[in-house]
């Protein structure tokens, strides 16, 4: 593009600048020869042969050429090289003012056969070779009527030669300029492509599947941050598809733990006919227990799988989270007092607000279960509602062994637990607190966990008070 661009610039600048030149030559001549027909004609119309030749003679150091006067019928009164006078001379050029009433005219001719040319492929042929004159008539006019032409003949072959050596030199400079504009413009190229290249490759590398490819920050401006935002989203994809084979693991371990239970059980129940009425009751009780086992893991990733779908929607309507509290207070007592604990509610202010109240009662249930079921027996569990100016604040307290530190940045991740054995022991799916971190989110709220190994734990929700559906 870029030589290209030189070619095209060159040919009209080339072209513009030669006939510039060659139209300045003839506008010089014409007004020069124009000059002196006024003062040749009162001495033509007189038939002044000898004032004409001194006239001619005074002027003739302007003129590098032959001068020659003609009268209206083309006959020669005068020829500074006295090889036409007397006689008849018929051109284009005396023909456009005597025949079609132009006042000057410019032509070159062939030096040996008196042809006329084109002036604009002469200067731009390469071949410019013999001898070439212009011809530069001017009318003489007396009065109103045209009385006769005066003619210069010089020689133009150095003006021509000239243009064309200008032309040729030009076009030398312009193509120079030109392969140096495209050699920097290749190398340039080269090193803004060079980064592309990288991500080209470690986009081809992401289309074969490997996730971990990631592009060479190099360079400045545009392209560095167009590197940058690659390996960013590259950098997301690899943690979605590690947390991705994560999630199908787990799943698949989880789901699989009840059917390994319920296998064994029931092979126990056939290769074991005769077995105690009393001991196949109790298989067939964990059998059930493993089926609801089971069948909460399936509803809870469903759950999951459609609030990653964007496909749950919140039914809104005028609630309080008082309410929610102490109905799911009346739902959880028996658990906690098989277990001796204390169940406390402390109700600071009821919050009323406009949420879905299926997805709330979820929340507030989920977290009171886990806490009975994580705090030993005789554990103490205390829910607070309190209000800010915009928010409604719910804690879910207790003094139970606490979580890790190391543990609290994943306590909401999916599968996730932080005592595995005795999860499994209470029946957690290890879906619950992701499900309830989903459902705050839907409702445009925080949850948060605080916790210290053996002073128990503290999650605490904060909900807009105002949020519109």
């Amino acid at each position: 593009m870029v030589g290209l661009s030189f070619t095209v610039t060159a040919g009209s600048l080339n072209s513009t600048v030669s006939d510039f030149l060659f139209d300045e030559r003839v506008r010089v001549q014409r007004s020069e020869l124009e000059k002196l027909g006024q003062s040749a004609a009162p001495l033509l119309v007189d038939a002044n042969t000898e004032g004409l030749k001194q006239l001619i003679r005074a002027h003739e150091g302007e003129f590098s050429g032959r001068i020659l006067v003609l009268d209206s019928r083309g006959k020669v009164h005068l020829d500074t090289a006295g090889e036409r006078t007397g006689t008849l001379f018929r051109s284009e050029e005396v023909d456009a003012i005597m025949q079609r009433g132009q006042s000057a005219y410019f032509g070159v001719h062939d030096g040996e056969t008196g042809e006329l040319v084109n002036t604009h492929s002469l200067i731009f042929s390469l071949r410019l070779n013999g001898a070439w004159s212009s011809y530069c008539s001017a009318r003489l006019v007396s009065g109103n009527d045209v009385i006769g032409v005066l003619m210069l003949i010089s020689p133009v072959t150095d003006m021509m030669t000239g243009l064309r050596d200008l032309r040729r030199q030009m076009l030398i400079i312009f193509l120079l300029a030109a392969l140096a504009a495209a050699a920097v413009g290749f190398i340039f190229s080269s090193i803004l492509a060079r980064p592309l290249s990288g991500m080209i490759r470690a986009i081809q590398k992401m289309a074969r599947g490997d996730f971990s490819a990631r592009a060479p920050e190099k360079g400045s401006g545009e392209i560095r941050r167009l590197a940058e935002t690659f390996n960013s989203m590259s950098e997301k994809i690899e943690t979605l598809d590690v947390t991705r084979n994560q999630f199908v693991a787990n799943a698949s371990h989880e789901l699989k733990t009840p059917l390994a239970s319920m296998k064994v059980l029931l092979e126990s129940l056939i290769y074991q006919p005769d077995m105690d009425k009393g001991l196949r009751t109790e298989f067939l009780q964990d059998i059930n227990r493993e089926i609801d086992r089971l069948s909460a893991i399936v509803s809870d990733l469903l759950t999951l799988v459609r609030m990653d779908a964007g496909s749950v929607k919140l039914t809104r309507e005028k609630l309080t989270l008082q309410d929610l509290i102490e109905e799911n207070r009346h739902r959880l007592d028996p658990m906690a007092r098989k277990r001796r604990q204390e169940l406390v509610i402390d109700i600071k202010d009821p919050c009323e607000m406009n949420a879905d109240k299926g997805k709330m009662n979820q929340v507030i249930y989920n977290l009171m279960e886990n806490a009975i079921k994580y705090t030993q027996e005789g554990g103490r569990i205390v829910v607070t509602l309190d209000r800010t100016t915009r928010n409604a604040v719910l804690s879910v307290k207790d003094n139970g062994p606490g979580i890790p530190q190391d543990a609290i940045p994943h306590i909401f991740d999916r599968f996730y637990r932080v005592d595995k054995a005795r999860s499994r022991e209470t029946g957690g799916t290890g879906l619950g607190l992701s499900i309830v971190r989903q459902m705050v989110l839907l409702h445009g709220g925080t949850i948060r966990a605080e916790s210290q190994e053996g002073q128990g734990s503290d999650f605490i929700v904060e909900l807009p008070v105002n949020g519109q559906s």
